[in-house]
């Protein structure tokens, strides 16, 4: 395990002497076996490398890490960019089993982040989030960003969308039962995933609207 999450760690990391090793090992490949067809592999695994290297790590590091946490020490803006926004290149450290730290680094392109999806999301700098590893080589990271106090926020966040939405259209005709339950599923799923301030008012106003709905029907 420990020399897999080693190699992932390369080559989520290193893209460009990754894929100079490729050209170097299917070259040997193709002279030794003279089946130069091996040349054309090259190009698809250069950019299946570039596409996809960090989302096989933090599947990986997902699926056989143990669980700990990290905390983000430095952030600094490169000259680069990825979709119109500047790569950031960040030094974290990482708690091993024994209690003590490990330093490790990693760029906007270069994350492992879980779950995997097409948004880049870094926790902020001196807040402990959570991330898995394998022991024995802690410098290879997944952040659990859905597990983190930024990403718990934002998942409540999302979870209101549905509800405000609900909300003005139960607001524009008051008697459309097929909006008043759109209101009251929207208010369940999310009493029903999350305990907080919100949680009791969002049960009352669900039980509110559950009674309009009966007495319409």
């Amino acid at each position: 395990m420990i020399f897999l999450s080693k190699l992932l760690y390369f080559i989520s990391h290193h893209g460009f002497y990754t894929v100079l090793l490729i050209i170097l090992i299917l070259s040997l490949i193709a002279l030794l076996s003279r089946k130069f067809l091996f040349l054309i592999l090259i190009i698809p695994l250069s950019f299946a490398n570039g596409f996809a290297s960090q989302f096989l790590n933090a599947w990986f590091l997902n699926k056989y890490g143990v669980k700990s946490s990290a905390i983000i020490t430095s952030n600094v803006e490169t000259s680069s960019t990825l979709n119109e926004r500047r790569i950031h290149d960040y030094e974290a450290i990482v708690k091993k089993q024994d209690g003590k730290y490990v330093n490790t680094y990693f760029s906007t392109t270069s994350a492992a982040i879980y779950p995997i999806e097409n948004a880049i999301r870094i926790p902020e700098m001196n807040k402990t989030f959570p991330v898995k590893y394998i022991p024995g080589y802690e410098k290879n990271i997944v952040i659990l960003y859905d597990e983190s106090e930024e990403g718990q926020s934002l998942r409540r966040y999302e979870k209101q969308a549905p509800i405000n939405a609900a909300r003005v259209k139960y607001e524009a005709d008051k008697t459309n039962k097929e909006f008043i339950e759109e209101y009251i599923s929207a208010l369940k799923e999310y009493t029903e995933e999350y305990q907080d301030e919100k949680t009791e008012d969002y049960r009352q106003l669900a039980t509110k609207l559950q009674q309009e709905l009966e007495r319409l029907n």
